[in-house]
């Protein structure tokens, strides 16, 4: 079958526009495409054909009229002996990692941005030609897609067994510092745009390596010839290093990151050291996260994505899985290859758990049914997100931490069941039951009352039993004022602005709402503690003294009132630690 053509310029880097021209050699007489409405790992529709302008088609000199079926779907009528030549501009400017970017110093893009779909030739090879960009000598393009023929600088012609391979690799271009390392025999490249001159690169890629080894040999075995049963034979990332961003998505064969330019490793040393802030452990948990989805989600994915359906959602059930275990894994396996030490990790755990615990989401929304709403509710966060939703990341990560001690009890541990999982699902699509099934396998009984219990309802996990089982002590510390008062603010010079009022709160009941400006308090009976201006939350506490009672003096609307509230008992967090004498291997092994 003859390839679906398409050249993608960096046509105006002051207008953020490309060019995308797409040749299909042999059109249906009835011809159909379609921009795809959202991209496979970001699980809402983003309309990306609203960024589509100046659509053309023509057969030689002949032009073809197009018919706009929708909002992403046109139809052609053609000679089916000649080719079809479509010509489109997109704009793009958006920073994420989800859809196009292009300026003066930095292009990147999706597929699922750029790449037309010819409906009826998906499965037609499809080729991919990356010009040089005029006027930027010192550009060069990265991209997970198969080279036929490319410079040293990485434009020219791509390659891609199918549409769906084509728009699961994202292309990166600019001036990008380069580098390359291999673990268990597969070649990594690491590309970071944004850096600053302190960068330490040698740095990244040592840790990096140390992540892909740990999760190759986590699915594979220690054995030589692991690297030999990863599903990619190679791997890209690509890093773009911004004042203040942080997000990755995973593709086939590589992935896409953002993270703070003050978070990478930085070759400046404080007392004979190489210097990395705390912000580094989060970007290696990003890295490691994304690394983990080559398996859990690429290769093995839920039933609902075993076909994607550009067009619509695709719903699953099934995101607490295959996001969530995936964020168990993360930051565990940071700690197996040595980057993170146990405090380090059982302090990230400690922040998952208080996330959840924190949020009132968790007895409205089963994790399951988290999943399956993800398009309309985790990708759509409003000021009521907490209240009536749950995140199917971080409680399926405790989820994923629930049975992995409950085996370990027993005898077995998590890391088996996704090596049966991988050996059961890797060629098909997984569902719940084979969960159940790989479990019943192992152990020899039915998990189904966990699963039901930890997934399909509201109530709370066994968190606190399972911890202590493996040698985990569980001490409480005082929460934040913001979590006593059941507050969400943004303070912003001097100004206190309310985000989100947690379900039966303090600021609930005092009628505190999303958008207000908390100006001021009195205190006292009848004001007699005075009047205060409040720059900040944390002065609450030396404002009030002894008081309980007070009024919060808020903007709303332009009007201002006066709510009276009561300051409610102290509020407590989760601080995990090693008991002494603890005997687990969990979580080092």
């Amino acid at each position: 079958m003859t390839a679906i053509h398409y050249t993608v310029e960096a046509a105006d880097l002051h207008a953020h526009l490309f060019r995308v021209t797409l040749t299909v050699p042999e059109p249906q007489a009835t011809q159909t495409v379609s921009l795809p409405v959202w991209i496979p790992g970001s699980y809402m529709v983003r309309e990306f054909a609203k960024n589509l302008q100046k659509l053309t088609a023509k057969q030689g000199r002949r032009s073809i009229a197009l018919i706009q079926q929708d909002k992403c779907t046109w139809v052609m009528s053609c000679k089916r002996d000649q080719a079809l030549v479509l010509s489109y501009e997109v704009y793009a400017f958006d920073p994420s990692v989800r859809t196009a970017w292009l300026d003066s110093q930095r292009g990147f893009f999706n597929g699922t941005s750029l790449c037309l779909r010819v409906h009826g030739q998906e499965h037609a090879p499809h080729q991919l030609l990356l010009p040089a960009v005029k006027g930027q000598a010192t550009w060069q393009a990265a991209t997970g897609l198969t080279p036929v023929k490319t410079d040293k600088k990485g434009f020219g012609l791509y390659q891609a067994v199918n549409y769906d391979e084509l728009v699961d690799c994202p292309v990166e271009l600019g001036e990008f510092w380069s580098g390359q390392f291999s673990a268990c025999g597969i070649a990594h490249r690491f590309v970071v745009a944004g850096a600053l001159p302190s960068f330490d690169g040698d740095r990244l890629l040592a840790d990096a390596q140390k992540i892909c080894e740990a999760e190759i040999r986590f699915w594979h075995g220690q054995g030589t010839q692991a690297g030999s049963k990863a599903p990619h034979q190679s791997y890209l990332f690509m890093l773009n290093a911004v004042h203040d961003g942080y997000g990755g998505l995973e593709h086939v064969n590589s992935t896409a990151l953002i993270c703070n330019r003050a978070d990478l490793p930085r070759l400046v040393h404080k007392q004979g050291r190489p210097f990395a802030s705390d912000g580094y452990t989060t970007l290696l948990g990003l890295i490691s996260h994304e690394y983990f989805h080559t398996w859990n989600v690429k290769q093995l994915r839920p039933d609902a994505l075993a076909s994607y359906d550009y067009t619509q959602e695709n719903y699953t059930p099934l995101l607490w899985f295959f996001e969530g275990f995936t964020s168990y894994y993360d930051d565990l396996l940071l700690r197996r290859a040595g980057l993170i030490d146990d405090a380090t990790y059982l302090k990230l755990l400690g922040q998952a758990i208080n996330q959840v615990q924190q949020t009132p989401g968790r007895h409205v929304q089963t994790v399951a049914q988290a999943s399956f709403d993800a398009w309309v509710k985790y990708y759509r966060q409003d000021e009521n997100t907490l209240n009536a939703t749950v995140s199917y990341y971080t409680k399926g990560s405790l989820v994923a931490l629930c049975l992995d001690l409950s085996l370990r009890k027993e005898g077995h541990t998590l890391d088996g069941v996704m090596r049966g999982l991988w050996k059961r699902c890797k060629a098909g699509p997984m569902r719940e039951q084979d969960l159940l099934d790989e479990l019943h396998a192992l152990t020899g009984r039915s998990w189904q009352a966990e699963i039901q219990a930890w997934v399909h309802s509201t109530h709370d996990l066994p968190l606190r039993e399972l911890l202590s089982s493996q040698g985990i002590d569980i001490k409480s510390e005082a929460g934040s004022l913001a979590q006593r008062l059941g507050l969400r603010v943004n303070e912003n010079s001097g100004h206190v602005h309310v985000k989100s009022v947690l379900r039966h709160s303090a600021a609930e009941a005092a009628g505190l709402a999303a958008g207000d400006e908390w100006l001021g308090l009195d205190v006292g009976n009848k004001g007699q503690g005075g009047s205060w201006r409040l720059n900040k939350l944390d002065e609450l506490s030396a404002l009030l003294g002894q008081e309980r009672q007070f009024i919060a003096l808020v903007a709303r609307d332009k009007r201002l009132l006066r709510l009276p509230m009561k300051m409610p008992e102290e509020s407590s967090t989760w601080k995990l630690a090693t008991a002494e004498g603890r005997q687990s291997g969990w979580p080092a092994a």
